[in-house]
């Protein structure tokens, strides 16, 4: 029985990296599928890929990590011939989400995201600290192979960076909150998603797509959303207006229709980074409220049960262990 619980278990750590690997690729051929031109290299302004890694690392633990480096191993030689540099960015690409993982742990991150303290986490460590490890290594080894001048290292280093940042910012906490969720749903609003979600429908294709430049539009969305559905609501319009930003931004229409190459990198970029930023922290903010509402208003029940107790010359009743859901 023994031996059979030990041989299991690294079978089943195989069959994780696997679906790691494969999660992955397929995330990265998803964010190839729409590319931005800087200076003289391709980029990505959004690479799913790295969301997928960190989260990967945090619910499964950091022994699938050799699956992150086999899904960027293929995800290359599916794109170009495997060179002894490829390893680099390898290299690069696995140990960034490892980084971000070790630095989320190290803070006290909880998978629930049911606190300020972990949004800010996410966003200045996941992302914004972890990322910058992925970038230089392939940055860098792009100028030292002599694939890319040294001149324009900065525009494609920073377009790399903002790209796998965007990546840990939106979809992480989406799968994140997949894995967090617990069944069976209460769907006590459905009349009000279903008006929210016809009038995301409306608001963000206008917003993404018009050539008056109203992408301001998305945030009094975001703000409702949040408000009402928390992180759930908020991510999700948060992943579908990126998603219509980044194909707005690729054909160049809409409020990117007259702008440079390197413009349209900007914008994108940067109305995409505080988008997710506003829906992620806020919804984080607003979760932590109510969560502290919810211990206050049980701590004062409890309180006024024991009182009615002693004032009967009843013993208290004894209390029942908390539900914990946070990780």
């Amino acid at each position: 029985m023994v031996a059979s619980r030990d041989l299991r278990r690294p079978a089943v750590i195989v069959l994780q990296a696997l679906a790691v690997a494969a999660c992955y690729y397929a995330a990265a051929r998803l964010g190839l599928m729409r590319q931005l031109v800087v200076e003289s290299a391709v980029v990505t302004p959004i690479y799913p890929a790295s969301g997928v890694a960190v989260a990967a690392l945090l619910i499964l633990g950091l022994h699938v990590w050799p699956g992150v480096a086999v899904g960027t191993l293929v995800l290359i030689a599916s794109i170009a011939p495997v060179q002894l540099d490829v390893l680099g960015t390898v290299a690069g690409n696995t140990l960034a989400p490892v980084c971000a993982c070790l630095l989320l742990r190290r803070a006290g991150f909880r998978l629930s995201l049911s606190r300020l303290r972990d949004g800010l986490a996410l966003v200045f460590l996941g992302a914004l600290t972890a990322m910058l490890i992925s970038a230089f290594a392939g940055v860098g080894l792009l100028v030292a192979s002599g694939k890319l001048p040294a001149p324009d290292f900065w525009p494609v280093w920073l377009a790399w960076w903002v790209g796998d940042a965007m990546g840990v910012l939106i979809v992480t906490p989406l799968l994140l909150m997949l894995y967090t969720v617990r069944l069976p749903l209460v769907l006590t609003r459905w009349k009000e998603a279903v008006l929210l979600t016809l009038i995301t429908c409306a608001v963000v294709p206008l917003a993404t797509h018009s050539t008056l430049s109203m992408l301001f539009l998305v945030y009094p969305l975001l703000i409702w959303v949040a408000l009402r559905f928390r992180l759930a609501g908020s991510m999700l319009v948060a992943l579908l207006t990126s998603v219509l930003a980044t194909v707005a931004a690729t054909d160049r229409v809409g409020p990117f229709e007259q702008l440079t190459r390197i413009e349209v990198m900007v914008k994108l970029q940067a109305f995409n980074g505080s988008m997710a930023l506003t829906a992620l922290l806020l919804s984080a903010v607003i979760t932590e409220q109510l969560n502290t509402r919810r211990s206050v208003e049980n701590a004062c029940q409890e309180l006024v049960e024991v009182l009615e107790h002693l004032t009967a010359g009843e013993p208290p009743p004894p209390r029942a262990p908390r539900d914990r859901t946070d990780r």
